[in-house]
C-alpha cells in the first residue's frame, strides 16, 4: 500500500531559545526571502505529447517520459530541480544545519530498547554514539549474561548509500539467525543467514524476497516470499532447505489473482506454518504443521469476496477476527481441524460503536485492541474470571500491544504516547492490575511537558459528520489568529492517525506553531463505516472533511490563511493535491511527501508495483464510472491555470510506493500552468526511495529542509545569508 511512514515531527533545546527564537511567537513577521530570489533560472521539463484514451475520452500527458528511471534528460531533469531547490533556500542553509543539530540533540546518542524474552534469550536492540544503524544483540537467561552481538548493521551499511535489515527471525534451537537485507530502498530483500554460534555466515544467500523467513521446527527448513520482479507484488511462498541450491527450492503458494499479496508467518504458539493471501475487501488462510514442512497446506476458509478475517491458533482453537455479519469485526473460534465459517462460534459480538483492531493471546487471558471515539483501548479478558480496560487515565492518547512471544505470562508488554507524553514502555501486571514503568523516551537536553498543552477537537463536516482533531501547542499560543498551525492529515487504507509524541515535533512548537491533526475518512479511526466512507466513490469525502477542519479553525482563530500550512505523504500527499486543487486560497504552504498525485494513469498501468492490489481502494478506472469519478480529483490531471499556495515536494528516485515520477510530473505541470510567484520546490532523493534516507541521524536532514521551508515562510527562520538576484 502507499502508506505513510509515520512523518516524524520536531522540537526544541535551551540552546536554540538563547539564540533569539521567541517561543510564544512574538516576533515581527517578515516575508519568506525565498519570494525575493526572482532571477533564478526555472528548472524546465521539455514538453512531449502522449495521448491516453480510454472510454472514449484522451488526456495529454505532456511530461509522461518522466517515468523513464535510467534516462539521462530525465537525470538532468531531477537534478535541475535540486539544483533550484538548492538556490532557493541557500539563505536557510545555516538555519537548516542548526535544525538538523538541534533534531537530532534530541536523540540519545548510546540509546537501548527494552529487552523483552523469547526462547530462553533477552533481545535487545542498541545503538552506539554517533553511528546510523543498531545494533541487535541478545542474552542468554539473563540480562546479566554476556552480550552476544547477533547484527552490527554499522559495519553491514559500510559502502552503501542505502541500508536496511528487513524481519530478524531465530531458529528454534537459537543457533541460527534469518534476515532480510536491503540495500537499494526498493524494499527487496536478499535473505541471509547466520550461524550465531559461531559466528560465520551461511552460502545460501536468496534475491528478490520480502525480508523475512519462517523457521519450521527441524531448524533447518524456512518458508519465504518473492516479489514479482516489475510490480513488486509478493506472489509465490517458497521452501528452502539450508544447505541447498535456491534453484532447488520448492514452490508451495502461488498467488496467481493480481489483487492478491501473499505473505507467511508462523503462529505465536509455534505449532502451525501459516501463509495468507491479502486483498483489501478479502483474505484467505493456510496452515501446515511447523513440525512437518514438506507436508501440505490446509485451507482455513476459502476466499469470499467481502469476507475478511485473521487467525491466531491456541490451544484446540484458531481465533478469528472477521467482519462476517460484522462491519465493525467480531471475535470466533473455530475447532482447529474444522476451519470453515460454519463451524464458527462467537466469543467477542458486534458492537456499532467499537471497531475490534487486533487481539493478543496467552496462556490465561485474551487481550483485545478496540477503538471507540477515536481511541485504542487495551481489554484483559481472563478465559476465567472478571475482564477489565486498562485504566491510562487520559482522553487522548495511543495505547498498544507490545511485544509478547511468550504464552504462559501474567505480564502484558505495552506501549504508551500522547501528543505531550513521549513514548513510554510498561509491564502490566493483567492479575495484580499495576504498571511497571520500563522506559520513557529520553529527550536529550530537557523536556518539560507541563509545558505544553494538548486539545481533542470535534468538526462538524458540511454533511454534518463530526471529524476528531488532535492537536498540540506550547503554552503561550494565542488563539487571535496570528500564529502558524500545520494540519497533518492521511485518510486512506483504514491507516488511523495516532496522536502520539514527536521530539521532532517541538522545533516548530517551540517557535510558535501549533500541530495537528485531522482524523479524516478514508482512516479508521471512528470504525469501519470512517474508512468506508472515505474510498472508492466516497474518496472526496477525505478532502473535504480536510478543508472544512482547517476552514474551522481559521474561524475560530487558532491561525489564519496565512499562516495556515498543511503537509501529508504518500496516500495523504495526494490528500494534499486535491485540497490545494479545491482551495488553493486556504493554504499559505503545503509540504507534500511522496505524493500518490497520478491517480488516473497509475491505476491504469498495472504494470506499476501495488497498482492491481489497490483497485478495491481507488476502484479500478477501466470501469468507466471509477474512471471519472478518479480524474474528477486525481491532482495531476486537476491543475489549473490559477494561483497556488507555496509548496516543497519532495520524493525518491527508488521509491516503490509511489514512482518518483508522480510529483515529478506534477511538478512540471504546475511549473507551466500556474499564475502566481509563489515557491515550487521539489526534492529527489537520488538514492533512497519511500522512506528517505536509512540512517538513524541522515533521515532528518530532509526533515529538517522541510520544517526550515516552513518557519522561512511563517517569518520565524533565521536568515543568514543576504539575497542575491
Amino acid at each position: 500500500m502507499r502508506l505513510s511512514t509515520f512523518l516524524m515531527a520536531l522540537m526544541l533545546t535551551a540552546a536554540l531559545l538563547s539564540c533569539g527564537n521567541d517561543p510564544a511567537g512574538q516576533t515581527e513577521k517578515t516575508t519568506s526571502k525565498m519570494y525575493e530570489k526572482t532571477g533564478l533560472e526555472l528548472p524546465q521539463a521539455a514538453k512531449k505529447p502522449k495521448e491516453l484514451t480510454i472510454h472514449g475520452d484522451t488526456r495529454i500527458d505532456d511530461y509522461y517520459w518522466l517515468n523513464q528511471r535510467e534516462d539521462e534528460e530525465v537525470l538532468a531533469y531531477l537534478n535541475a530541480e535540486n539544483t533550484y531547490t538548492k538556490s532557493m533556500m541557500s539563505h536557510l542553509d545555516t538555519f537548516q544545519e542548526k535544525l538538523y543539530q538541534e533534531i537530532i540533540g534530541r536523540i540519545k546518542p548510546d540509546d537501548t530498547s527494552v529487552p523483552y524474552k523469547d526462547n530462553g534469550y533477552f533481545y535487545i536492540t542498541r545503538f552506539e554514539k554517533e553511528k546510523e544503524y543498531p545494533i541487535y544483540s541478545r542474552k542468554k537467561g539473563s540480562l546479566d549474561a554476556p552480550e552476544e552481538i547477533m547484527l552490527n548493521a554499522n559495519e553491514l551499511a559500510e559502502g552503501f548509500d542505502y541500508f536496511n535489515i528487513g524481519g530478524r527471525e531465530v531458529s528454534p534451537d537459537n543457533r541460527l539467525l534469518a534476515y532480510g537485507e536491503d540495500t537499494l530502498s526498493r524494499r527487496i530483500y536478499t535473505l541471509r543467514f547466520k550461524n550465531l554460534e559461531t559466528g560465520e555466515m551461511l552460502p545460501d544467500a536468496i534475491p528478490g524476497t520480502t525480508g523475512s523467513a519462517v523457521w519450521a521446527n527441524d531448524n533447518e527448513t524456512v518458508f519465504y516470499t518473492l516479489k514479482d520482479e516489475t510490480t513488486l507484488r509478493s506472489h509465490r511462498v517458497m521452501r528452502h532447505r539450508l544447505g541447498t541450491p535456491i534453484e532447488e527450492d520448492v514452490e508451495v503458494y502461488s498467488e496467481d489473482d493480481a489483487t492478491f499479496l501473499a505473505f507467511a508467518y508462523k503462529t505465536k504458539s509455534d505449532k502451525y506454518i501459516v501463509v495468507g493471501s491479502y486483498a483489501t475487501l478479502s483474505q484467505e488462510y493456510r496452515v501446515l504443521d511447523a513440525n512437518k514442512p514438506e507436508g501440505e497446506f490446509r485451507i482455513i476458509q476459502p476466499r469470499e469476496r467481502g469476507l475478511e478475517y485473521s487467525i491466531a491458533h491456541f490451544g484446540g482453537h484458531f481465533y478469528i477476527r472477521t467482519n462476517l455479519d460484522a462491519q465493525n469485526f467480531r471475535l470466533m473460534k473455530t475447532p482447529e481441524e474444522k476451519t470453515t465459517k460454519d463451524n464458527w462460534e462467537e466469543v467477542i459480538p458486534h458492537r456499532k460503536d467499537v471497531l475490534l483492531e487486533d487481539m493478543e493471546i496467552f496462556k490465561d487471558y485474551l487481550v483485545l485492541s478496540e477503538r471507540k471515539a477515536g481511541i485504542t483501548q487495551l481489554r484483559v479478558r481472563p478465559w476465567e474470571g472478571e475482564e477489565h480496560y486498562i485504566d491510562f487515565g487520559e482522553d487522548a492518547y495511543l495505547a498498544y500491544t507490545s511485544v509478547n512471544p511468550e504464552f504462559d505470562t501474567k505480564i502484558l508488554r505495552i506501549g504508551y504516547t500522547s501528543m505531550t507524553t513521549p513514548n513510554t514502555t510498561y509491564d502490566y501486571d493483567m492479575e495484580g492490575r499495576t504498571f511497571e514503568l520500563l522506559k520513557q523516551q529520553e529527550v536529550v537536553g530537557g523536556f518539560n511537558p507541563e509545558e505544553y498543552q494538548s486539545e481533542r477537537l470535534m468538526v462538524k463536516a458540511r454533511d454534518g459528520v463530526e471529524v476528531p482533531v488532535s492537536m498540540v501547542y506550547r503554552k503561550g499560543f494565542k488563539k487571535d489568529g496570528t500564529q502558524p498551525l500545520l494540519l497533518y492529515g492521511y485518510g486512506s487504507y483504514g491507516n488511523s492517525m495516532e496522536p502520539y509524541f514527536s521530539s521532532v515535533r517541538l522545533s516548530l512548537l517551540d517557535r510558535g506553531f501549533a500541530y495537528a491533526i485531522a482524523h479524516i475518512r478514508g482512516g479508521e479511526e471512528m470504525g469501519r463505516h470512517w474508512y468506508e466512507d472515505g474510498k472508492l466513490l466516497n474518496k472526496k469525502n477525505t478532502f473535504t472533511d480536510f478543508i472544512d477542519v482547517a476552514d474551522h479553525l481559521v474561524a475560530e482563530n487558532y491561525t489564519s490563511k496565512e499562516q495556515l500550512f498543511a503537509m501529508g505523504g504518500s496516500a495523504g500527499g495526494l490528500l494534499m493535491g486535491a485540497v490545494i486543487n479545491m482551495r488553493p486560497d486556504l493554504w499559505k504552504g503545503v509540504i507534500a511527501a511522496v505524493p500518490f498525485v497520478d491517480v488516473v494513469t497509475t491505476m491504469l498501468d498495472e504494470s506499476i508495483p501495488l497498482t492491481t492490489g489497490e483497485f478495491d481502494e481507488w476502484g479500478n478506472p477501466k470501469d468507466k464510472t471509477y474512471y471519472e469519478y478518479i480524474k474528477s480529483y486525481s491532482p495531476y490531471d486537476n491543475v489549473e491555470a490559477k494561483e497556488y499556495p507555496a509548496m516543497m515536494v519532495t520524493t525518491g528516485l527508488h521509491d516503490s510506493q509511489v514512482q518518483y515520477w508522480e510529483p515529478a510530473k506534477w511538478v512540471a505541470k504546475l511549473r507551466e500552468v500556474k499564475t502566481d510567484q509563489n515557491p515550487l520546490l521539489l526534492h529527489t532523493n537520488m538514492e533512497a526511495g519511500h522512506g528517505g534516507a536509512s540512517g538513524r541521524y541522515q533521515r532528518y536532514k530532509e526533515t529538517a529542509m522541510e520544517y526550515a521551508f516552513l518557519l522561512d515562510l511563517a517569518g520565524r527562520a533565521e536568515v543568514t545569508e543576504p539575497v542575491k538576484d
